[in-house]
């Protein structure tokens, strides 16, 4: 009977549980929030739900939404739980990336970056010095015009290329692609971005989740890290 009765809990919970999930979903239909997916949130009552144009955390009735960043506040300072709710999708993109890595790696960011951007470029050139300091950079493709333009189609190819790092440098140094390619995997690396919260280039990624946005000179990004 007892372990009847547990069943019949769980079932109940979980049926509560997918209900007030699709509550959310619904609710946030009708706002014109797609690509809509409901996690657990580390709020109490609340639930933290990944849309099409960001992370929201709502009441689990769905009846109510906060929209902004959220922060765990600990002895080492204030943690970006928002940015971590999108990092396994950053993760999952990982084979896509054009990656920089440091021999004696200590840490891994991940930039968003445009190859129109003169401060992406500033900080290609300077890929050595992060390298050096232990710091491994990764690529993702954001094209700030959006992806109606030659820009996202010359990202496109050079993020499929057979060489992404050396079509990436040759792009750089004023050699852009002829060819030009309709923006797939880009479209999922700008879709991130705006979750993200991205506006411009470049952004940094922490392993962490949160963003640093601009450009920022390899000993000081070392600095942030390790604070």
């Amino acid at each position: 009977m007892k372990k009847m009765l547990t069943a019949l809990s769980l079932m109940f919970i979980t049926t509560v549980t997918l209900a007030d999930d699709a509550q959310i979903k619904a609710q946030l239909n009708k706002l014109g929030a797609t690509d809509i997916e409901v996690k657990e949130s580390p709020i109490k009552g609340m639930k933290t739900v990944v849309t099409n144009e960001g992370v929201l955390y709502t009441t689990e009735d769905g009846k109510y939404a906060i929209q902004g960043k959220l922060f765990e506040l600990t002895d080492k300072g204030a943690v970006d739980v928002s940015g971590k709710a999108l990092y396994s999708t950053l993760e999952s993109y990982k084979d896509e990336m054009i990656v920089y890595p440091a021999k004696n790696e200590k840490y891994v960011v991940t930039i968003f970056m445009d190859i129109t951007c003169a401060y992406c470029q500033k900080l290609h050139n300077e890929v050595k010095e992060y390298n050096d300091l232990g710091i491994t950079l990764r690529y993702l493709a954001f094209p700030r015009g959006g992806l109606d333009t030659n820009t996202a189609k010359q990202m496109e190819t050079i993020f499929t290329a057979s060489d992404k790092a050396f079509a990436l440098t040759e792009a750089q140094n004023g050699h852009l692609p002829k060819e030009l390619k309709t923006p797939n995997i880009v479209k999922k690396h700008y879709k991130l971005g705006i979750q993200y919260g991205v506006r411009g280039t470049p952004s940094i990624i922490t392993s962490s989740g949160e963003l640093i946005g601009g450009y920022v000179p390899a000993k000081d990004l070392l600095r942030m890290l390790e604070g």
